[in-house]
């Protein structure tokens, strides 16, 4: 068994985050508190497919690496969260079961945001963390499969995150799942999928909810999830390009106070004192009388059913709350300390079924297979990003001129910071280094 102290050096010097979202570095979740690890396979996004494929084809490699982190860690049980309509992967998963007494299998329901933390907790475990916590003040560690499967690398292989699965769906020739190397343009993912099929594509990073609108010069970190093409007219990304000062007026005259917003916010069912539309109230009337609404802001998760989905009017509470959120804290207020409500009992009857969202995100067309291929990649250059996870960028530790090997490390975590190391994708020479990124020309 790996100490937790060895397990924690090994899984920071090897540059592992959390893959897809925030980024947050895995170190700083290896925590002696955590009585229950939760691997999150629910991949709630419409149209991706990489952590139930990755979890399908190396199901023993991610629950032995489970069983060792919670031996580590000193947990109680692991429960291995993933959808039942991922019926493949499920299989995979209940074939090892047996060689490991501490991990079961909780499965999901096909809903909205069935990956996001707080909603994932609830789901397996009944806990609900407390609004604006963390998952380990109710002893909850929560890691993603691929996040699992870089410790797995780390550990059995001693080879740090140097390359990223990646689902490229949507207007492309062949859509399928990569395992690309770190600091590869968009551009070039894309072209691995056979090229674009519309003209004037649009490309979103991440997924239909939560990402984001991008060019085909952006580069892929290790929070890269999805390149996901639209055609320019879509639904998806006109809804993305909306202006925040014409959605503040357009709210101030249509907004009709229907709740539909916060009757279906996942984080306010479960009790959260989040209530889009007595934000919308407050942000559209100018009023300051109550800052209830505006504080409560901080307890949002961003996953965006509120102008996604539910609201009829087209409206974005989701971008204006986060605008006020930032506002908040470049000011420096701090969220309030409240205690959740109960978790409401029209709870079950008030979660968006995949299905149904997909619909209205006009995204039906683009539910087809994207089959995972990890064939080596061979790319002519990459620029690795110094800062790819929450915290401190890297430091370089590298000069132009040097030669340079897949897998050697290239910048160092910053110290005394919550900070992570990156390391070279390819074989080559260093080209360039800057305070952003470090570009890697590929060997001749």
């Amino acid at each position: 068994m790996i100490a937790i102290n060895e397990l924690i050096d090994v899984v920071k010097d090897s540059g592992v985050c959390g893959a897809g979202g925030a980024g947050f570095p895995s170190y700083g979740k290896i925590d002696a508190r955590a009585k229950t690890i939760i691997l999150n396979c629910a991949e709630c996004e419409p149209l991706l497919r990489l952590h139930r494929q990755v979890l399908e084809k190396y199901p023993y490699e991610i629950l032995s690496t489970l069983y060792q982190m919670a031996l580590s860690i000193g947990c109680e049980q692991v429960i291995i969260g993933v959808k039942e309509a991922y019926k493949q992967t499920v299989e995979a998963v209940r074939a090892h079961l047996r060689s490991f007494p501490i991990i079961s299998i909780g499965l999901l329901p096909e809903v909205y945001p069935a990956g996001d933390e707080v909603v994932l907790i609830h789901e397996l475990t009944g806990k609900v963390v407390p609004p604006g916590s963390i998952p380990i003040q109710v002893g909850v560690a929560v890691f993603n499969v691929e996040t699992v499967f870089n410790i797995y690398q780390a550990l059995k292989n001693k080879k740090p995150v140097t390359h990223k699965f990646i689902t490229i769906t949507g207007e492309v020739e062949h859509p399928c799942t990569r395992y690309v190397p770190l600091g590869m343009s968009v551009e070039d993912v894309v072209a691995l999928a056979g090229g674009v099929t519309v003209e004037d594509p649009v490309y979103l990073m991440g997924g239909p909810m939560t990402g984001n609108l991008c060019s085909k010069y952006e580069l892929i970190t290790k929070t890269s999830n999805a390149i996901i093409v639209l055609p320019e007219n879509h639904l998806v990304v006109q809804k993305k390009r909306k202006n925040t000062q014409i959605s503040m007026k357009r709210a101030m005259a249509s907004c009709c106070q229907c709740e539909m917003c916060t009757d279906l916010c996942p984080r306010n069912l479960l009790g959260h004192p989040i209530e889009p539309h007595l934000f919308m109230r407050a942000a559209t009337s100018g009023t300051t009388q109550d800052v209830g609404p505006f504080l409560n802001t901080f307890f949002c998760s961003s996953c965006g059913l509120c102008e996604m989905y539910s609201c009829n009017q087209g409206l974005t509470p989701r971008t204006l709350i986060a605008e006020y959120k930032a506002g908040l804290r470049a000011n420096g207020v701090k969220p309030p300390k409240v205690e959740a409500a109960p978790v409401k009992k029209q709870r079950p009857l008030r979660r968006v079924p995949i299905s149904r969202l997909r619909a209205r995100l006009g995204l039906d067309a683009y539910n087809v297979k994207a089959p995972l291929d990890e064939s080596y990649i061979i790319v002519d250059h990459v620029r690795i990003k110094l800062s790819q996870h929450i915290g401190a960028p890297a430091v370089p530790i590298v000069k132009v001129g040097d030669a340079v090997k897949e897998g050697q490390k290239i910048g160092e975590a910053a110290e005394n910071a919550l900070s992570l190391p990156v390391h070279a994708s390819i074989d080559g020479v260093v080209a360039e280094v800057n305070d952003r990124e470090i570009v890697i020309r590929a060997a001749k």
